[in-house]
């Protein structure tokens, strides 16, 4: 029997197959015990979270920065939005296809935003992917596009039907739950592989990974794939999750969500950028808005872009007082409780 646990403890594959087996379960049921009007508020989440778990990799474990996650996302929207209704025999079935198509544009789309930001560090990478965020989504004004993309209105989805057991809402909550476990599963594998161990050493010293055999280019270009195939899911998810996939849902303040998201939850914690998804998505939705009424703000200008605020005051928070964030914080009361545990026990 301690053979057996000692070769459970020690296949990291078999780990974190158990992990997403138990978690899967857990948040089916999770699903169907949440009704329909919260699923609906809940349904975005996911869409954050594989946007988040991509910055995640990209800027914890590969060392770049990048404030030009929607543009990304708006790609993999524009690219599901542009197949899925198209393909009609099965929409549950053809909807796998099409979330793959969105991931491989987008990665193809990071590979060229990759090769470039892989010449720039620092405030210039921020700087050049902050202005792709910006200026991506007027390219649906672009006239020889707006045709296909129509403009400002953008592309109509039809509504998720669920095949059964579940309602469509929580349908389209189970669909993007599923979506954010298998990335974490293939993320988590990822980082204790050979490429994520190649990711943390450019990271750490890249004058001492490129000595010590890697080419620092090509592992800080594979970064930016994953990380814009994670986001091209996400963007997916969030056209479906609102039935349309158009420029303005895909602004700078959604890059800044999943900064937030990544810095709030805890940088370089896939947990942490779960946890994070979920206090942005509730921030934008619900608690921005209610503070707005509290506090008794009148103009809809203000009261719209409370959540902006709230952001940067987070951001500094958890800089300030929080670097780990969430997950660090999580950490310390960890380590703290469990030495006083054992010296109890003693």
């Amino acid at each position: 029997m301690a053979d057996r646990d000692l070769w459970i403890s020690r296949s990291t594959l078999l780990r974190h197959a158990l992990f997403t087996l138990v978690g899967l379960v857990l948040a089916l049921a999770v699903c169907k015990a949440i009704d329909d009007a919260h699923a609906f508020e809940y349904v975005q989440i996911p869409a954050y979270a594989c946007t988040a778990i991509g910055l995640t990799l990209l800027t914890g474990m590969s060392g770049q920065i990048s404030l030009g996650q929607g543009a990304f996302m708006m790609v993999g929207a524009y690219t599901f939005a542009l197949l899925w209704p198209k393909w009609t025999t099965d929409p549950n079935l053809t909807m796998i296809a099409a979330f793959a198509c969105a991931m491989a544009v987008s990665a193809v789309f990071g590979a060229l935003v990759g090769v470039a930001a892989a010449r720039l560090r620092g405030p210039y990478l921020a700087g050049a992917t902050l202005a792709l965020a910006v200026g991506l989504p007027s390219i649906t004004e672009y006239e020889h596009l707006s045709n296909h993309l129509k403009g400002n209105q953008g592309l109509s989805l039809p509504i998720l039907v669920s095949p059964g057991f579940f309602s469509d809402t929580q349908w389209s909550l189970v669909v993007g739950v599923l979506c954010v476990i298998v990335l974490l599963f293939l993320t988590a594998n990822l980082v204790r592989s050979r490429v994520g161990r190649s990711m943390r050493a450019v990271r750490d010293d890249e004058i001492a990974a490129s000595l010590g055999g890697l080419s620092v280019p090509s592992v800080q270009v594979l970064a930016f794939v994953i990380s814009a195939a994670w986001a091209g899911l996400g963007g997916a998810l969030l056209a479906l999750a609102n039935s349309n996939a158009s420029p303005n849902a895909f602004g700078l303040s959604v890059s800044l969500a999943v900064l937030a998201a990544v810095v709030i939850g805890g940088l370089g914690s896939l947990t942490g950028a779960v946890i994070g998804s979920i206090v942005v998505v509730m921030l934008n939705q619900t608690w921005a808005q209610d503070l707005a009424s509290h506090l008794s703000i009148s103009s809809a200008k203000v009261a719209n872009n409370m959540y902006l605020v709230i952001y940067g005051v987070l951001l500094a928070v958890a800089m300030l007082i929080a670097p780990g964030g969430v997950m660090g914080i999580l950490r310390r009361i960890f380590g703290f409780a469990v030495p006083r545990q054992r010296a109890a026990e003693q």
